[in-house]
């Protein structure tokens, strides 16, 4: 093998070279277009000239830099012998309309190449992208739009090579996945064919964008704290203006894509045939061979083509990732595709309950007709949809900002959900595992239970300590009254004034809400810590004893703010104003700090509100029939029945 030698004049070659190339990316950077021009009068190959590590000529490198005024100045002086040279290539594959398809600025600079080497066109990078592919990665509307005109009279055959890279993922793909989800729909307007076209994963557009849960956010799914905080910074920040119209335009295209896409999905047709277990399972003896299962039946499916369209239809994916919205549409389009089985047996209540999409399940739950079936389905496995709740899937996160207690809360209203829509000869029926629905769920959630326990019984403690504190402090501030008391009488000095009442109030309700919720909370440290009782009974006394602690707080503040009001009124010394509002301080440090779990508590109020509204209405019905039974039985006129 030949080694180069590097003579003295080669390195002076060099270095010079290497000199002007970095004078050349300099006045770039400095956006000096005409320093740009003068220095490539002194390269033999003026615009083309290799300027970058990359092989990128100054050509290649002004368009990335966004500069299309003076790429056009540089294909104006560039000499005719070098035309031949504009489909050079870089390290990357790329070529100057390859970089130029990336800026919707740079049409004319476009044109002006392809009128210069047209062959341009239909060139690929070393991923196989052409130019037009790369304005669907980039969202690049406008140049998409030019592009595309070039090659509208080619053929279907002839048009592939443009829209799909040698991975076969297409330009529909590729918009998808960059989310530029109004350019996809034109793509998938103007060619029709890649709809159903798949990727190396045999994944079709529709089932990538039925795994962008993302894709479908919107205002409505944000908490109450986090509107009032966009609403301030809306009118505050013109950022923050401009990213929420963002999100509300991208929402609406994702919607629009999913519809048109919908319409040319029959994926779920293809379904496995999910043939009833013979015997619900109500013991633990035998083989556990619960379900038949056909001999061949892998075969049969390759063969079919189902090994990957029963496990990706867009249905199940829409439903795994929580896209209510392509599930929506899917449903009101071809309502019948709700019973797909794909070739473990699951229809879509067991994806929903798994993947823990309450949204959907209760979509499907109002389809009346088809829930007689769905709810009687044994998967492979023989779990029934009471067992997949104890099947949570690995990529499920529960909700930010709560305890494992509250998880474990969440799991139990799941199977309490789930278990309102079985049919009651499933209670008791076990799987292949010989568990029944509730053995599987305690199973699963044994150490999720045992982490709850710890955490709730810290957090009583806790809060037992804090209250006690308070308790102390009011009661001793109950005998230091501010202003003191009459030497002879032991009769306040501050009796007759209002803020001494509301001082006395405050004092006496907040020792009161103390103990109260230390009662409380010595209740849940001594309580048994079953399953059961993480469904109501433990977080109701949670939530009853952080109110109750709330309250008194509150109510330690108002006394303090009795205090500061009664002693500024009377001329006191502003020491000792100021050291009675510093307590303050920690009073509303604690409340910010607890503040989080008191939203994560937001179920277990409604629930206690709603069974607060319950017991109001039955007494109020009660007292009505009450009434009219009184009313009928002092009534002068006979009573009459019909008997039949």
């Amino acid at each position: 093998m030949l080694q180069q030698v590097n003579t003295p004049q080669s390195v002076r070659c060099m270095q010079e070279k290497n000199r002007l190339n970095a004078l050349v990316y300099g006045a770039l950077q400095r956006e000096d277009e005409d320093t740009v021009i003068k220095l490539c009068e002194d390269f033999e190959e003026q615009g083309l000239h290799i300027l970058t590590i990359h092989d990128d000529t100054v050509l290649q490198a002004a368009t990335y830099a966004k500069k299309p005024s003076l790429v056009l100045r540089l294909l104006q002086d560039l000499p005719d012998r070098h035309l031949d040279k504009l489909t050079r290539q870089n390290l990357a594959g790329n070529t100057i309309l390859h970089e130029t398809a990336i800026s919707n600025n740079a049409i004319e600079v476009a044109k002006k190449v392809l009128e210069k080497a047209p062959g341009l066109l239909c060139m690929r990078n070393n991923l196989g992208e052409t130019a037009l592919f790369r304005t669907a990665r980039y969202g690049k509307q406008d140049m998409y739009d030019f592009l595309a005109k070039k090659i509208s009279g080619y053929d279907e055959a002839n048009q592939k090579v443009f829209l799909q890279r040698i991975d076969k993922t297409t330009i529909l793909h590729m918009a998808i996945l960059s989310e530029h989800f109004e350019l996809a729909f034109q793509i998938a307007n103007k060619f029709g064919q890649l709809v159903v076209e798949r990727d190396a994963d045999g994944m079709t557009g529709l089932q990538l964008l039925s795994c962008n849960p993302g894709a479908f956010q919107h205002d409505n799914e944000r908490t109450f704290f986090e509107k009032i905080v966009d609403f301030v910074y809306l009118y505050c920040t013109p950022v923050k203006q401009k990213s929420t119209k963002m999100l509300a335009e991208k929402y609406k295209s994702a919607v629009k894509l999913a519809e048109f896409l919908i319409e040319r999905d029959t994926s779920w047709e293809t379904t496995h045939p999910g043939t009833d277990q013979g015997k619900p399972v109500l013991h633990k003896y035998g083989s556990g061979h619960t379900t038949e299962k056909n001999v061949g039946e892998g075969t049969a499916m390759s063969s079919l083509g189902l090994e990957e369209g029963a496990t990706k239809i867009p249905l199940f994916l829409a439903t795994r990732s929580g896209c209510v919205e392509i599930v929506d549409k899917i449903l009101k389009l071809y309502p019948q595709a709700v019973e797909h089985i794909d070739e473990r047996g699951r229809n879509i209540l067991h994806i929903a309950i798994k993947h823990r999409q309450l949204n959907i399940f209760e979509l499907v739950r109002n389809m009346e007709l088809p829930m007689r079936r769905l709810t009687r389905k044994i998967d492979e496995d023989g779990n029934s949809i009471l067992h997949t709740v104890g099947k949570k899937s690995k990529d499920y996160v529960p909700e930010l900002m709560q305890g494992p207690a509250l998880e474990l809360q969440d799991e139990l209203r799941w199977f309490e959900r789930v278990k309102s829509v079985t049919p009651t000869h499933f209670f008791d029926h076990r799987n292949n595992q010989k568990l029944t629905a509730e053995g599987l769920f305690n199973e699963t959630n044994k150490e999720l239970r045992e982490k709850g326990i710890e955490w709730i019984k810290r957090t009583a403690e806790g809060c037992s300590v804090v209250a006690v504190l308070i308790a102390t402090v009011a009661f001793a501030a109950a005998y230091t009254i501010p202003g003191g008391s009459n030497d002879k009488t032991g009769i306040p000095l501050f009796l007759n004034q209002p803020f001494f009442v509301v001082f006395t109030v405050a004092d006496v309700l907040s020792i009161s809400f103390a103990l109260t919720s230390v009662v409380v909370f010595l209740a849940i440290i001594t309580s048994p810590f079953r399953f059961a009782d993480f469904r109501h009974s433990l977080p109701n006394k949670l939530t009853i004893g952080l109110t109750l602690l709330f309250l008194s707080v509150s109510m330690m503040m108002l006394s303090f703010a009795a205090t500061v009001l009664l002693m500024i009124k009377n001329g006191e010394g502003w020491t000792k104003v100021l050291l009675y509002a510093m307590s303050f301080l920690p009073v509303g440090l604690f409340a910010l700090s607890y503040f989080p779990l008191y939203v994560a508590l937001s179920k277990t109020y409604k629930y206690l509100f709603n069974k607060a509204w319950q017991v109001i209405s039955q007494s109020r019905s009660l007292s009505r029939e009450t009434k009219t039974f009184n009313q009928t039985s002092n009534s002068p006129y006979p009573q009459y029945t019909m008997s039949v």
